[in-house]
This record gives structure tokens, C-alpha cells and sequence, in this order.
């Protein structure tokens, strides 16, 4: 059931960080989020564990030899609120993916180890940011994560004046995706983006779109590819951008931003075949 031509997860992230603990599991919830993906709510109770915003996760299923590798698309903040987090899971041949698909159920017992050196995770003596964030396909769950935490961090500083509190600047995300059912998350992001307009922004790019736009989508909905013209427009001295998605997007997209006079060490980005 391997892929032809698509490497192992571990294969791939051989030269990856990863935490040496893992950790047990417990699939707490589960959502269809599309038609082919599946949102897992996994409960991991010891105090120990701990994720940056972006991260991915060893997926280890009792029983089976091969490791999953699936990004976080929850922020640490909801580990440390609910002592959970959560995994989108794109249905595929891969076993664990497929498992995920077709066996997994409420109780199921699996376990994780964190890994992966695209994260963000600011410090209070960090600079103001503005972030960029790019994704395609499924490359969105580290970036929902990055969104997420940008938002769980300017809430703490609205409500907490302390120096020891890092305030984000502008977060904008572009998303491309075939057509709107395909968007994943889409209700919180535009949620997050109407709680805090000054700071928070978004566009879904659908390049294969299927029937009318659902009206609460329109305003944030463009036709085609993410484009030059749009990368422009967020492109300043103070952005840090991310990109997570096929990798000809991703090289694609990282040469337009050095043409915009963004600098190497200020794009990072993750593919995921």
C-alpha cells in the first residue's frame, strides 16, 4: 500500500527535529471535515507533552509498522485549555491515512511523538511580525495552527498589559484550493477574521470552482491561482512568511517572494507530498 515514488514519513524527516518522548493517545473526537478529510480529537494527558504552532506528529497505530506523519491543525493553546489536540487527515492508500479513514474510532488507543522545524512560537522579547501565511491543499493544517495561535496571542495581550506578553502584528492568510467544499476550516477562519479585522485578514483562491460561491464565502473568495499581484500586497519589512503545500507551489511562490524583496531567512516553508 506505499505510494509508488512518495518516500516514507520518517524517511522524509530523517534530518527533522523530533522530541525523543512518545506519547499515548486517545481519539476523542472525530469530524468530517470534507469529503476527504477526517479532523481527529486525540486526548494526550501527561503533563509533559507539548507542540510548537506548526508541528507535526509520528502517528503510531498499535498493531501497524508504518508511521504516520499528520501536522498539527490545533493551537497549543487548546492543549493546554482542554489537553487536546487535533490532526486533518486526508483519506489515501497510505496506511495510516487509510486507517484513519476506516478503522479508527472513538477510543482508539494510538500514540505520538512531536517533530518538525516549521513552527511558530515568538517570545515576549520577540519583534512585532507581520505573518504571511500561504497554503494549498491540505498544506493548510500547520498554517490553521500558526492562525489559531496568532489569535489565542492577541487575545492574551488584550487582556494582559504585562511586558511578558508578545502582540502580534497583521496575520493574512492565502489559501488555494480545486473549489470551496475543499476548503478546510474556512467557518473559523473567516470567524477569526470578523472578531479582529484590524489584525486578522484572509482569501480563498479556488482554481477548479464547482457551482456558485456560498454567499458568506464571496468576499473573501478569488478565482485562479494565488498570484504575484496578491503576494505584493502583504509583502514589507516586517513580514515572516510560511508556505506549506505541493512542492512546485511552494518553490513557485517562495521565488516570486524573494522577487519581492523578501529575504530568504524570513520565508519557511514545509512540503508535503
Amino acid at each position: 500500500m506505499t505510494i509508488p515514488g512518495r518516500a516514507d514519513h520518517l524517511e522524509r524527516t530523517a534530518s527533522n527535529f523530533r522530541q525523543m518522548d512518545i506519547f499515548p493517545a486517545r481519539v476523542c473526537g472525530i469530524i468530517d471535515e470534507s469529503e476527504s478529510v477526517r479532523r481527529l480529537r486525540l486526548e494526550v494527558s501527561h503533563p509533559n507533552f507539548s507542540f510548537r504552532a506548526g508541528q507535526w506528529v509520528d502517528f503510531f497505530i498499535p498493531g501497524m509498522e508504518k508511521v504516520g506523519g499528520f501536522s498539527m491543525c490545533s493551537a497549543p493553546g487548546l492543549l493546554q485549555r482542554e489537553g487536546v489536540i487535533e490532526l486533518a487527515v486526508k483519506n489515501a492508500q497510505h496506511p495510516p491515512a487509510h486507517w484513519v479513514h476506516t478503522t479508527c474510532a472513538l477510543d482508539s488507543q494510538v500514540a505520538v511523538r512531536v517533530g518538525g522545524d516549521f513552527y511558530f512560537d515568538p517570545t515576549p522579547d520577540n519583534s512585532p511580525v507581520d505573518l504571511l501565511l500561504v497554503a494549498g491543499g491540505v498544506g493548510i493544517n500547520p498554517l490553521y495552527s500558526i492562525f489559531l495561535h496568532a489569535a489565542d496571542l492577541l487575545r492574551h495581550a488584550h487582556t494582559h498589559t504585562s511586558s511578558q506578553t508578545f502582540t502580534p502584528g497583521h496575520t493574512h492568510l492565502l489559501y488555494s484550493a480545486k473549489n470551496t467544499q475543499d476548503l478546510l476550516f474556512k467557518s473559523t477562519i473567516t470567524a477569526v477574521c470578523k472578531e479582529f479585522p484590524e489584525k486578522f485578514s484572509c482569501y480563498f483562491n479556488v482554481t477548479q470552482p464547482t457551482g456558485d460561491i456560498e454567499q458568506e464565502l464571496q468576499p473573501y473568495t478569488r478565482h485562479g491561482r494565488i498570484s504575484e499581484a496578491q503576494l505584493e500586497q502583504c509583502v514589507s519589512e516586517r513580514t515572516l512568511c510560511f508556505l506549506c503545500g505541493p512542492p512546485p507551489m511552494i518553490e513557485g511562490l517562495s521565488a516570486l517572494l524573494r522577487s519581492l524583496g523578501l529575504s530568504e531567512d524570513r520565508i519557511r516553508y514545509e512540503k508535503w507530498w
